[in-house]
């Protein structure tokens, strides 16, 4: 056995769990990871940079063994019972103190649960959100751990040496108490769902309306890329419209099937919205966009029953650009607005804590929904730290004010062409009512209280009421 005392070790040594750890190596922390897989373990040690302290190994209790205390053990494993039986595995080979961190999808209900049973074993436990992909988790990431906050003093040397980094500043932060890490992530995954269907909606009426080619369309999303729309999910939806395919002569995004596939993180944010309850229309809307493209024969079949005729655009093309453009930024902050109302209210409501302002702060970098729309966020909450809804933010007002006639504009775009567009309009719709002093639920109240006697509130008095219709 070596001498050499590892500061950190990796249970999961696939794509995410190797990049992650040779970064840590890369940032001078002796390294050590351990998968079922052999060869996994041997693929490890020869990615690793020259010069730095990696290993592999082929069991459990010689990773632990060679781990400096208090251990820290990650896990990248699929979420579900998975990561129990690491749990279970693990529990015999650690003492009091040591570490556990799930850096995997797992949901905020079974990181709770593990975080109350691991205590009683007093070892400390963290659900940590890990955003980026495979090229973040090699270079730098957003992380979002939470749980342990003593556990998280012991990691923080660590996870701030590896995370992407803006202006300096490392994207980590203590995201709060209980499972409020993977809370977190659930969140920012919900709100990615949101996004890629604005812009996959914007696509569809530049392709079926407008007839753009592949290449005007790799044109205009590079253009809005250098502008006010900066944002990790623009920038690789320019890159993907010049990319051959490699089986055919088409460009590769025009052999692709239209069904979407899904993890189950956008329908768990949807899910636990209604359960708090916090409207999040744009995130649910994605979910069944989702959900609907894989009903792909009946699509077909309707389509034919149907005969739509998608209108195509014979007016000023430029005009129509910045109207979608405009559309497009403000549903995607719109979109934001939701995620993070949520994460306000849950928050309070499962007293976990979580700091908006570093929030979004540790999203500017290294994560899917980064965008430079996080640094006018970060500035509101740093002004406000208990900000419930961007919304109400001063310069974000200003910002909305300026590009709303856009946004009604591109809504009605859609429509008039037939062209889909339930993100966008959603987006519309949520502020619509949000900026509403009366909406029209008192009909819907006294709907209610006819047909169920269930009792409504009036405007004039206090206390709960009921009329014989």
């Amino acid at each position: 056995m070596s001498s050499t005392l590892y500061d950190f070790g990796m249970v999961g040594l696939g794509t995410m769990g190797r990049n992650l750890l040779l970064n840590i190596a890369d940032h001078g922390f002796a390294a050590i990871g351990f998968d079922l897989d052999v060869s996994k373990g041997k693929l490890l040690e020869e990615a690793a940079s020259k010069g730095t302290t990696v290993k592999g190994v082929s069991t459990l209790a010689d990773m632990v063994s060679q781990l400096k205390t208090p251990r820290k053990v990650m896990m990248l494993v699929p979420a579900g019972n998975p990561v129990d039986m690491v749990i279970k595995d693990l529990l015999p080979l650690l003492e009091e103190g040591d570490i556990i961190i799930d850096g995997g999808n797992s949901h905020f209900t079974d990181t709770l649960r593990r975080i109350q049973f691991l205590e009683d074993k007093k070892v400390h436990f963290m659900g940590m959100g890990v955003s980026g992909g495979e090229s973040g988790a090699r270079f730098g990431p957003s992380i979002m751990p939470g749980g342990d906050q003593s556990a998280w003093t012991h990691l923080k040397p660590i996870l701030e040496a590896v995370s992407a980094k803006v202006n300096g500043e490392p994207c980590v932060a203590y995201m709060g108490r209980n499972a409020a890490g993977h809370y977190v992530k659930m969140v920012h995954n919900g709100i990615e769902y949101a996004i890629m269907q604005l812009i996959s909606e914007v696509y569809d009426y530049f392709k079926r309306s407008m007839n753009f080619s592949n290449d005007e369309l790799h044109e205009i999303f590079k253009k809005w890329n250098a502008g006010e729309l900066q944002s990790f999910l623009i920038e690789i939806t320019a890159d993907i419209f010049p990319r051959k395919d490699d089986l055919s002569s088409n460009r590769l995004i025009d052999s692709i099937l239209d069904k979407a596939g899904s993890k189950g993180t956008g329908k768990w944010t949807s899910q636990e919205a209604m359960d708090l309850p916090v409207p999040l229309p744009t995130v649910d809307l994605a979910v069944a966009m989702r959900d609907l493209s894989v009903y792909k024969d009946e699509r077909m079949s309707a389509e034919a029953v149907y005969k739509p005729k998608v209108r195509v655009f014979t007016g000023d093309r430029e005009k129509v650009i910045q109207q979608m453009h405009d559309g497009l930024y403000l549903s995607t902050l719109i979109c934001y607005a939701q995620g993070l109302a949520m994460l306000s209210k849950a928050s309070v409501e499962r007293k976990m804590e979580i700091p908006l302002k570093d929030v979004v702060s540790i999203w500017r970098g290294g994560c899917i929904i980064r965008s430079t729309l996080l640094e006018t966020f970060t500035t509101a909450f740093k002004k406000q730290a208990d900000l419930p809804n961007i919304l109400l933010d001063k310069k974000i007002a200003a910002i909305v004010k300026k590009k709303q006639a856009n946004l009604r504009k591109a809504v009605q775009l859609f429509a008039g062409a037939k062209v889909p567009a339930g993100a966008m309009s959603s987006a519309l719709a949520y502020f619509d009512a949000y900026t509403s002093g009366r909406m029209p639920t008192n009909l819907i109240q006294a709907q209610r209280d006819y047909f169920g006697a269930h009792t409504y509130q009036r405007l004039d008095q206090t206390g709960s009421f009921h009329t014989e219709w």
